[in-house]
């Protein structure tokens, strides 16, 4: 779809409202230079566009493409194919919407071909409508206008990231556990901006060489890519903050973890205790349980019932005290040293 097509001609736009594909081919012929901008085009949009600015077939595939890291071609009628990562954090969901821009530079046109939602450049047309100075520069002063914009959009997707990261830090370094998938879902985000915003650094730095730019759009080229540079540094940051973060999350666990795992020792050892104790009763119930005719004979009197109870009580838990006792004064058996190699070695016979 096309969103809107103006020519530019001593500082200004000539006419209002968009034009005509075939009409904006003949305006570059009169001087000056033509934007086009484009928002997700179909396969016969941009082959129209193709055909009526002359534009290289591999140009316009990568334009229909969706590429993770910014670049920049040069072919060899001297049209120019740069391709912009944007991004846009949205709140409601705390992630990162990302698009992409490709622009077709040439003397006499620029053409925008703009992927996704995050990729807006009405305030980059507009701002650069009302600065006629560097309009007059030339086509390479809409890659300065549309550059800017999206090096400035990068800064509040920092600042979110950053108060995101700085609410899963405070959760871990309390002590608490974090949901470790926000860890990781930060850190993929983190490591995608990262991809958009650091190959941006070498096509700024390819357009401040001599001849790239016109000298005065130099000054505005470097402010951008200072400001780039900034953005880049705080991201490479914030991935080793959420790295440092993650490893520190995982050590939470593993402490919260032994905690556990200690309180069901003491547990089972309590219960191991309680059923050592109730054992000898239990076999003495279930002796005397029985229906034997030496037991109904034979213990006839109250003292030799009582007998055969404590003996049958007291002499299997004295067993487990002495048994208990001895098993925690026996020294730890020794931890065999470890026998290390490194690398191979020959037989004996070899080494004589």
């Amino acid at each position: 779809m096309i969103v809107d097509c103006a020519h530019y001609r001593d500082g200004r736009r000539q006419h209002e409202g968009a034009m005509p594909l075939e009409q904006a081919a003949a305006r570059c012929r009169q001087g000056g230079f033509v934007w086009l901008g484009v928002f997700e085009p179909g396969p016969e949009e941009l082959d129209r566009v193709r055909e009526i600015f002359g534009l290289h077939e591999l140009a316009v595939e990568d334009a229909a493409a969706f590429h993770l890291r910014p670049k920049a071609e040069q072919y060899e009628d001297g049209t120019e194919l740069i391709i912009l990562r944007t991004a846009r954090y949205d709140d409601e969901r705390e992630e990162i919407d990302t698009g992409e821009i490709s622009i077709f530079l040439a003397d006499h046109f620029v053409i925008t071909v703009r992927q996704g939602i995050a990729s807006e450049l009405h305030e980059a047309r507009s701002r650069l409508e009302s600065r006629p100075e560097l309009l007059k520069t030339g086509s390479a002063a809409t890659l300065w206008a549309i550059l800017d914009q999206v090096v400035d959009s990068y800064a509040p997707v920092v600042g979110e990231l950053e108060r995101d990261i700085e609410q899963i830090e405070a959760t871990v370094f309390s002590g608490e556990v974090a949901p470790t998938e926000r860890i990781y879902s930060l850190r993929r985000e983190a490591t995608d901006f990262y991809r958009a915003v650091h190959p941006l650094l070498a096509v700024l730095t390819r357009r401040l060489q001599p001849g790239k730019t016109p000298p005065p759009l130099q000054p505005y080229m470097r402010d951008v890519h200072d400001h780039l540079l900034l953005v880049n540094e705080e991201v490479a940051a914030q991935r080793d903050l959420l790295t440092t973060v993650l490893e520190a999350n995982i050590a939470v666990i593993s402490v919260e973890q032994n905690k556990i795992n200690l309180r069901q020792s003491a547990t089972m050892e309590r219960l191991t205790i309680l059923a050592s104790v109730f054992l000898p009763l239990s076999f003495v119930v279930g002796f005397f349980g029985q229906n034997f005719a030496w037991l109904v004979t034979h213990i006839s009197s109250f003292e030799a019932f009582l007998t055969l109870t404590l003996l049958g009580v007291l002499l299997p838990c004295l067993m487990l005290y002495v048994w208990l006792r001895r098993r925690r004064g026996r020294p730890a058996p020794p931890i065999p040293e470890a026998t290390h190699t490194t690398g191979w070695q020959a037989p004996a016979a070899s080494r004589r």
